[in-house]
């Protein structure tokens, strides 16, 4: 039951989005890249040295196979994962014009696929998702690091490894950090019951369960929401819609999975051996994920450096939402890995794109994304203290030539713009000490003043049309996006805020950054689609969740102001744990304790899997009291009430519209 509950979360996503797309785009094409635009992107072509082919010459060095076409497909024949759709536009050619030539560098880059050599023992497969998966060969099987997203792409990224290289057993298997692009596919590579049995061993660094679930779960419906925008789910494949994600082209759509590990790694030095291989451990929390390490070979004097540092300028905050990183914690672990290694790397890789190889190539490598997100860090905090708020640094802030004219600086998946203002929120938080800042209107209703202040939406049109053929798009956005607050059914203003967007989409470097406008273009054309999205509570993540969880998380559910003036306490009895819990709704939120209560309103005896079937959808509370699965004590009404106090979240909630 569970398993095919995996594959109906994916499968529901992946054909409505792509009905949507279909249908939407057939209504209302995208817009032709204005002067001011192409002007934009030939001054990037102008500024960079596009002659350096080194990257081009390290991603395509060491292939040992592709697939003439790429296309994965589930069970059903459902579309997973679709390079073709990207190959048949990106393409060995100067950028087009409503492409930023630096992202579509990137995005040829991202389209080397296949299985690589990246030592005689090292094996990556690219492109199989946005991700790479990496096989070390042991004496007698498999290490992967990092197995993908999805089940599906995971499995096929094996068959190639196994078509090549022989077929060998996986003996085990290590998640470099918490993020899903990590862990997901691992049911496609490995059964969860030989790691059960301790045929298979999983590594993972200290904390990966407790954050590869709860970031999943707390936020992640409004993370789910966001990640539509920043990967652009909904845009075409083509030269006016999406080009790539800049850390891989995009997400598989397939079942994601997670087996828990079975050793955490809790110390910088920490060396383990497996199958002959010798791995030792460098701990980077906080930095890219909060729980990550790098993983040292010294046999192969080789440099695993998971994801803390890939061939683009990283996220300080991730534009899907998130807690925000720590830009100074990250550049003191990659000068950390300088001191315990630098002089004993003879090839670095990583989880994402291309590796390097050279140890003073890579020094220099290392120093240079050091010393990004250091200066990042040290020249927001210089600029805030200075009284400059998080809006205007970011405006300010610039790299210093050196950083800013190495290719593997440069912002494909974060910006230097957002990042500084992560900077800048980590440190001060929203509130930017202007008092009018403190206790501001709402945004429609702040709108409906600005635009009777502005002399209506009429003037605003006006004077935005002009600034428009100006090639002035930020502030008509800035205008217009109250326009549009104020009356959301002003489709003049609608329409001419899209094509701001799309411009601005056009010239973004950076491909959320892309995606992110064009996206805000599309539903401002064609409205906000009513079904589909994915749901990050997953099958296995929701098995993975402790009680402790599963009652913050619920409490987050709970409706303050519904709750407001109630008082209910109820015991749960988890029969298959052996565990007895108090929730406690009083004051509008819900409290628990391991200690039960002495008289409460109702009990709840039932197993923890069938919690998990209720809150997968499989099963209705008063499915599981008909069947004996759930027994309630007491005031049954009063278990029934708590579960009505329980909101369920909207996925597609508006975002460039009230």
């Amino acid at each position: 039951m569970l398993d095919a509950r995996r594959k109906s979360f994916s499968s529901i996503l992946s054909a409505l989005i792509a009905i949507a797309a279909t249908l939407a785009y057939a209504q209302t094409a995208p817009k032709p890249a204005t002067e001011a635009t192409k002007s934009a992107n030939r001054a990037v072509l102008q500024s960079l040295n596009f002659d350096d082919r080194e990257d081009f010459d390290n991603a395509a060095r060491g292939l040992i196979a592709k697939p003439d076409s790429l296309t994965i497909k589930d069970a059903s024949g459902r579309v997973v994962w679709d390079m073709e759709s990207f190959k048949s536009f990106i393409v060995d050619k100067p950028a087009p014009d409503s492409v930023n030539p630096s992202l579509w560098r990137n995005a040829q880059l991202n389209m080397h696929y296949g299985l690589y050599k990246v030592h005689d023992r090292i094996f990556q497969v690219r492109g199989y998702d946005l991700s790479n998966i990496t096989f070390i060969r042991g004496d007698k099987g498999w290490i992967v690091f990092d197995p993908l997203i999805s089940t599906e792409t995971a499995k096929a990224a094996f068959e190639l490894v196994a078509q090549n290289l022989g077929k060998r057993p996986i003996v085990a298997v290590v998640y470099s950090h918490s993020h899903v692009d990590h862990y997901g596919g691992a049911r496609g590579i490995v059964d969860a019951a030989d790691v059960k049995a301790g045929k298979i061993q999983v590594l993972a660094p200290e904390h990966f369960a407790e954050h590869a679930v709860s970031e999943n779960v707390i936020a992640g419906n409004a993370m789910s929401r966001r990640a539509i925008f920043m990967y652009g789910a909904m845009l075409p494949r083509d030269e006016r819609g999406s080009v790539g994600a800049g850390l891989g082209q995009t997400t598989s759509t397939g079942v994601i999975s997670l087996i828990l590990p079975t050793r955490e790694i809790k110390k910088t030095g920490e060396t383990v051996t497996i199958d002959g291989v010798r791995m030792v451990f460098q701990m980077t929390p906080g930095t890219e994920a909060p729980a990550e390490m790098n993983t040292y070979f010294p046999q192969f004097r080789a440099m695993w450096m998971a994801e803390n540092a890939t061939n683009t300028m990283h996220n300080i905050l991730t534009l899907r939402g998130a807690q925000v990183r720590d830009a100074l914690k990250w550049a003191r672990y990659l000068d950390e890995t300088i001191d315990l290694f630098a002089d004993k790397i003879d090839v670095k890789f990583q989880s994402h794109h291309w590796p390097l190889w050279g140890r003073e190539k890579i020094v220099d490598y290392l120093k240079k994304q050091r010393d990004l997100y250091k200066y990042i860090h040290d020249q927001s905090v210089n600029l805030l203290n200075k009284g400059y708020t998080g809006v205007e640094l970011s405006n300010m802030i610039q790299l210093p030539p050196e950083l800013d004219k190495t290719w593997a600086d440069r912002g494909y998946y974060g910006s230097l713009k957002h990042n500084s203002r992560a900077v800048y929120q980590r440190y001060m938080g929203f509130y930017d000490g202007n008092p009018t800042t403190l206790d501001q209107l709402p945004r429609a209703e702040a709108a409906k003043k600005y635009v009777e202040y502005m002399g209506g939406a009429p003037a605003i049109l006006k004077r935005a049309r002009a600034d428009f053929d100006k090639g002035g798009y930020r502030w008509v956005a800035e205008a217009l996006t109250h326009a549009v607050f104020a009356d959301p059914n002003n489709k003049e203003a609608k329409d001419l805020l899209a094509d701001a967007y799309e411009q601005m989409g056009y010239q973004a470097e950076s491909g959320p950054w892309r995606a992110i406008y064009l996206q805000g273009a599309f539903e401002l054309r064609n409205g906000v689609p009513e079904s589909g999205g994915l749901n990050t509570a997953s099958a296995d993540t929701i098995e993975a969740m402790p009680p402790e969880m599963t009652w913050d998380y619920l409490a987050v559910r709970l409706n303050g102001p519904k709750a407001v003036g109630k008082k209910l306490i109820l015991n749960v009895e988890f029969t298959d744990l052996k565990k007895l819990y108090r929730l406690a709704v009083e004051n509008g939120v819900l409290n628990y304790s391991d200690k039960p209560a002495l008289n409460p309103d109702a009990k709840a005896t039932l197993k923890k899997s069938t919690l998990d079937r209720i809150e997968l959808g499989l099963l209705t509370p008063e499915q599981a009291i008909a069947s004996g699965e759930l027994k309630v004590e007491g005031k049954r009404e009063t278990f029934v009430e708590f579960v009505g106090l329980l909101d369920k979240f909207p996925f597609w909630f508006h975002i460039v519209t009230p």
